[in-house]
């Protein structure tokens, strides 16, 4: 939990007050850092300021110690230093710079360089050759609308805001940009460098883990005399590196120069994943997002996405590598969508102490202990609490959890797992009781029992006499503050892990006051966990249960055995009164109209875990030795 909340950059918010632009920014900007340092992500302007967030700002101003509790359960606290780009900005523009400084470092050059017009002439040949190279004219200028749901009604949208970004032609009639560019779109239109038309694209996919979206655009005309960009490979440390965008809502193109400083798995801010990244020292600011960077042969290396704030550092950006954007575009093809990166469902521990490896039968300084395992994940089936992992595909892991990366590093284990793809197989090699064999396990996606987005753009909602349920997700958290949703809650949300795929934590969201429903007006952000003593899977199963229910009453168990109990025929009558009083279109959303169909089957019996049964987290080895792979 060590690093920090990365907001992606892109041009929707110029500063943390400003409207609520995106997911990310949301877990960014919803409450005071807990530290100075954080990873922010590049992003623009925003039209509109939002007072329901500025009031829900202050009153958790109010009540500090709560909410240092409630933080350091919150995902915030291990992402804290990484934000999107384009939700923070500590630019300052010439004119706040004191005049002296500028003339000061004028002066101070031109005394010490010998020659200085010589220089300046080299720099001004430079900058020509850069101007008027070609694989600048493939990077073009996104702008975007956005109408984000609102959690909190969800059966309406919020105010829609709009953002600038950058993007790259790949070839194919097809645009790469970053994910947070386009969420929640309406509307994504690209103009192309020298060009004063905008051209409408359409977004094909969008990658929320690793925070890449492929968009198209159909008109000839925009294409007309277009490159493509060539990928590289995978740069070194020291290799020179040139970010290219439209950041801080400029229409010219931007050109800043840096070196690879560091490759190794980073946190990814918008998708609360850990995968490969490349850390750079050129400027990545508002607008940048999208954008691509390339090494001297011109070839792109990756895409911009992130930087990291703090006050001791400057200048470290982040760049998305070609491997990931590769894995990306093949998903893509080999299934005509995104199907996201795979995941081992594992929690894992290092093997450094000696006598920890002898106890159990580990006969050198390799391998890590297998401590949980998801019940969702493929590995399930085949691995056990007391496993040691000490080869993945034939690749030895090291009793840190890393395994060789090229010629002279070692990189964390997950690398090697980001590199398969959903459905693959992989070969674990284990020692169990002191017997080294090798097992065999499906490669699936992860499964959230709170999500960190929402498929399909629109939360799920049942109204039932005016009580609205909802799933718990990181976008309702983050609309509602952590301290109205409560630490017991919270604490499921952190440390609790889905038992099969498709659970949800359902949460009684608010009470629409009517008749009916007197005495329950100020319940809000409860877990409803039986229905007429059935325990509740998922909100369509609760929707399921309302529906067939003949009893004379409809009794909803919470927390805490807290019961409220409805007559089920006035309940019935009340319900299109309520739905009128407070402009509600449909008691349902459209989701919850389908058949249900149980992801257990009904008479299975689902083992009760309680709560912090297992911390559930992507961070990397932290005091504990503990990751999840």
């Amino acid at each position: 939990m060590a690093i920090a909340v990365a907001s992606c950059w892109i041009n929707a918010f110029a500063s943390a007050g400003a409207s609520r632009s995106s997911l990310s920014s949301q877990r960014l900007f919803s409450s005071p850092p807990i530290s100075a340092t954080r990873l922010v992500i590049p992003k623009a302007t925003s039209k509109r300021q939002n007072p329901k967030r500025n009031q829900k700002e202050s009153a958790r101003k109010s009540s500090p110690e709560k909410e240092a509790n409630i933080q350091k359960l919150s995902r915030r606290s291990r992402d804290e230093k990484y934000s999107n780009a384009d939700d923070y900005s500590d630019t300052k523009s010439a004119e706040q710079q004191p005049q002296s400084t500028a003339f000061k470092s004028f002066g101070t050059q031109r005394k010490n360089a010998k020659g200085f017009m010589g220089n300046l002439k080299d720099q001004q040949g430079e900058t020509t050759k850069i101007q008027d190279a070609s694989f600048l004219n493939a990077v073009v200028k996104v702008y975007c609308t956005h109408t984000a749901p609102d959690y909190s009604l969800p059966w309406q949208k919020q105010r829609q805001y709009t953002s600038t970004g950058s993007a790259f032609m790949i070839g194919d009639g097809k645009l790469l940009t970053n994910a947070h560019c386009v969420e929640h779109n309406t509307q994504v239109k690209v103009k192309r460098r020298g060009d004063d038309t905008k051209y409408v694209a359409k977004v094909l996919a969008k990658g929320m883990e690793c925070d890449i979206a492929l968009l198209s655009v159909e008109n000839e005309k925009f294409w007309k005399g277009a490159e493509p960009l060539q990928f590289g490979h995978l740069p070194r440390l020291q290799d020179p590196v040139t970010v290219v965008g439209y950041p801080l809502g400029g229409d010219t193109i931007s050109v800043t120069k840096g070196v690879v400083s560091r490759i190794e798995v980073t946190s990814y801010a918008h998708g609360s994943a850990e995968l490969l990244g490349i850390q750079i020292d050129a400027a990545i600011n508002p607008g940048n997002s999208g954008g691509p960077a390339f090494n001297d042969q011109g070839e792109c290396i990756g895409v911009a996405f992130q930087v990291y704030r703090s006050d001791d550092t400057e200048n470290i950006g982040y760049v998305i590598p070609t491997t990931v954007v590769s894995h990306f575009l093949d998903d893509y093809e080999r299934n005509e969508k995104y199907t996201g990166f795979p995941s081992l469902g594992i929690l894992l521990q290092k093997l450094e102490n000696p006598a920890l490896r002898a106890c159990l039968k580990v006969p050198s300084n390799e391998g890590v202990l297998v401590r949980r395992v998801e019940p969702t994940s493929g590995a399930s089936n085949v691995l056990k609490e007391g496993d040691v992992i000490v080869s993945f595909d034939g690749v030895e892991v090291g009793s840190e959890g890393t395994v060789p990366f090229r010629s002279t590093e070692r990189i964390a284990f997950r690398y090697l797992i980001s590199q398969k793809f959903t459905g693959d197989i992989a070969e674990v090699g284990i020692i169990r009781s002191g017997a080294f064999m090798k097992v065999h396990t499906a490669m699936n996606p992860r499964v959230h029992l709170v999500p960190y987005h929402i498929e399909g753009g629109q939360p799920s909602y049942l109204i039932v006499a005016g009580l609205v349920f909802t799933p718990l997700s990181e976008p309702l958290i983050d609309e509602e503050c952590e301290d109205s949703i409560g630490l017991k809650l919270l604490t499921k949300a952190r440390y609790s892990m889905a038992r099969f795929k498709g659970e949800q934590i359902v949460i009684l969201s608010q009470v629409l006051a009517n008749e009916v429903n007197i005495g329950y007006e100020d319940m809000s952000n409860e877990q409803v966990l039986k229905f007429n003593g059935t325990r509740i899977k998922n909100i369509h199963h609760l929707a399921h249960l309302v529906d067939s229910c003949t009893d004379k009453y409809l009794v909803f168990e919470f927390e805490d055995n807290y019961l409220a109990v409805l007559d089920r025929e006035a309940s019935s009558a009340a319900s299109p009164c309520i739905l009128k009083d407070y402009g509600i279109p449909s008691e349902r959303s459209s989701d919850l109209l389908e058949p249900y169909v149980d992801p257990v089957g009904e008479n299975q019996v689902i083992e009760h875990h309680d709560l912090g049964d297992s911390p559930v987290t992507n961070s990397d080895f932290g005091s504990d030795g503990l990751q999840w792979a």
